[in-house]
């Protein structure tokens, strides 16, 4: 089973990544991602981790270094946050767009200005074109055994495509909580080493990271479409392979909560998901037929995932901590498109909270379910935990 520690999200994530063994770590600190790094530069000194740990100069050197290292066959790891996502946000699609397997951490931040070191999902939901994998995970546990889980989805053959998980900032990095770690044998036997042929090799030359005309550049295009939408059944067989192992499964790239029956569903991302579970759970008793659809994976999309658990809803509510200024929410967006494809037309609202850190409660919570089971007027964006909230059209 693995022994039990009582740490951080960010130090569980760091846990998860030894257990993964990459052999090269490229680190640039940012909060409130710095913590993973810091560890990782305690294994790898202290011998628990046998790595190459570089300590560059800017994120986009991180990212750079790492996918160096990818291209010599090596598995890599870095990690960041918020502007220092932003800044290598040039070389995202260079590594997704040369298929190199690397694993990322986020820690999800608000994105300036105004300056702010608190968390939201702005950052990453920013780079959803940018080819990469995004998976949003709820607690420390769940941080740790994603590392791990990470790696085997990026360096599957059906996939081979670079993953970004997010962890909401201070919510889930800085909070402590009782986390099991598996032994290294265990990890060792479900996460192979990379063997990979697609690597810099004087004896089996390749061509990589080359430029391609209009007559083919569409072609790679949707192979790389192809394998991000791979993901989501690989995941799926990864989550079920890893339960044997360890006894937890997360459900795939969405995880429902009382759904089957559901007459009003509230859609979330992240750490707020165990809050609004709760809230349900109340709703419940109440008589109310309220469940949650929690999206772990927004890229690829699971759309069939998400016809599948709404299709007996009366009205839909999506949750989210981002804004494209201008419109909606992004995750909003996603899941109306969703609604379209699957013939579902049940009412649908988009709830902002949480923007720049602020604290969604148990009764802003209920306040979404109101406003589902009234069947008030649909608004194209309601900000939600404010003191006074605006009519936004």
């Amino acid at each position: 089973m693995g022994e039990i520690k009582f740490i951080s999200g960010d130090e569980a994530f760091a846990q998860g990544v030894r257990l993964a063994k990459p052999q090269v770590i490229s680190a640039y600190p940012i909060t409130p991602q710095t913590i993973v790094v810091e560890r990782l530069a305690d294994m790898v000194e202290d011998g628990s981790l046998d790595s190459r740990f570089v300590h560059v100069e800017s994120e986009h050197s991180a990212m750079m270094t790492a996918m160096g290292a990818s291209a010599m066959g090596a598995r890599a790891f870095t990690a960041t946050s918020s502007q220092g996502l932003l800044y290598m946000a040039e070389c995202l699609t260079y590594v997704s767009g040369g298929r190199f397997p690397i694993v990322m951490m986020n820690a999800n931040r608000a994105t300036a200005l105004p300056w702010s070191i608190y968390g939201d999902h702005r950052d990453s939901l920013s780079q959803l074109d940018s080819g990469w994998i995004q998976i949003y995970v709820e607690d420390a546990q769940e941080s740790l055994d994603m590392a791990i889980q990470a790696y085997k989805l990026a360096e599957s053959e059906e996939v081979r495509l670079p993953v970004m998980i997010n962890l909401d900032g201070f919510v889930l990095t800085h909070t402590y909580e009782a986390v099991q770690i598996p032994y290294e044998d265990e990890i060792e036997g479900f996460l192979k080493q990379r063997n990979t042929w697609d690597k810099l090799d004087l004896n089996n030359p390749v061509s990589m990271a080359f430029t391609v005309g209009p007559d083919l550049n569409q072609e790679f295009n949707l192979l790389h479409h192809k394998a991000s939408l791979a993901a989501i059944k690989e995941l799926e067989s990864i989550d079920a392979e890893y339960e044997e192992l360890t006894g937890r499964s997360y459900g795939g790239a969405v995880s429902g909560y009382l759904t089957d029956d559901a007459d009003y569903i509230l859609i979330t991302m992240g750490s707020i998901s165990g809050l609004v579970r709760d809230t349900v759970d109340e709703l419940r008793a109440e008589g109310i037929k309220a469940g949650v659809l929690k999206i772990r994976m927004i890229r690829p999309f699971p759309t069939e995932e998400l016809i599948n658990h709404l299709k007996n809803s009366i009205a839909v509510g999506t949750l989210e901590k981002d804004i494209s200024f201008g419109y909606e929410g992004t995750v909003y967006t996603n899941v109306n498109s969703a609604l379209h494809k699957g013939r579902n037309f049940a009412t649908s609202y988009d709830f902002i909270g949480g923007i720049g850190g602020r604290d969604v409660s148990k009764k802003i919570i209920r306040q979404c379910f109101k406003v589902m089971l009234n069947q008030e007027n649909e608004k194209l964006v309601r900000f939600v935990g404010l003191e006074v909230e605006d009519d936004v059209r």
